[in-house]
């Protein structure tokens, strides 16, 4: 089962992601998604804090990527917090780890704020340091 919880905090909004990230539960990022970037949307970093996944797809995978690129579209940025193991070595596998930006946890995702550059191409961070 996959759920997400959505809570606004000081520096932007975070989408606590549960469970399994496949095909079938896509559609609810998505839809989060859309939420997020809607016209009446605040500006403001959104953090995925991925803690508490326990399976990622390419599926999964790709809305995370439709997310980065619909909030960067609106000059907003999509910052990843506690990725578990197996979703860093797919990252790192497919290049993503080059894309996003990957913090320790929450509490120093939305501490970084807008201080890190966004786009592609910018350095993946894990515990505030950059990685290859």
């Amino acid at each position: 089962m996959f759920s997400i919880d959505v809570r606004e905090e000081g520096r932007g909004t975070v989408l606590v992601l549960r469970g399994d990230l496949d095909h079938d539960s896509v559609v609810q990022l998505d839809e989060a998604g859309r939420r997020e970037t809607a016209p009446d949307r605040a500006a403001g970093t959104v953090v995925a804090d991925l803690a508490g996944l326990t399976f990622c797809d390419s599926s999964g995978v790709s809305a995370l990527l439709r997310l980065y690129r619909r909030l960067e579209a609106g000059h907003r940025r999509l910052v990843l917090a506690a990725v578990p193991r197996t979703v860093q070595r797919l990252f790192a596998l497919t290049g993503l780890d080059q894309i996003f930006t990957v913090h320790a946890d929450v509490h120093e995702a939305l501490a970084a704020g807008r201080a890190t550059p966004t786009g592609a191409g910018a350095p993946a961070r894990q515990n505030g340091k950059e990685t290859t």
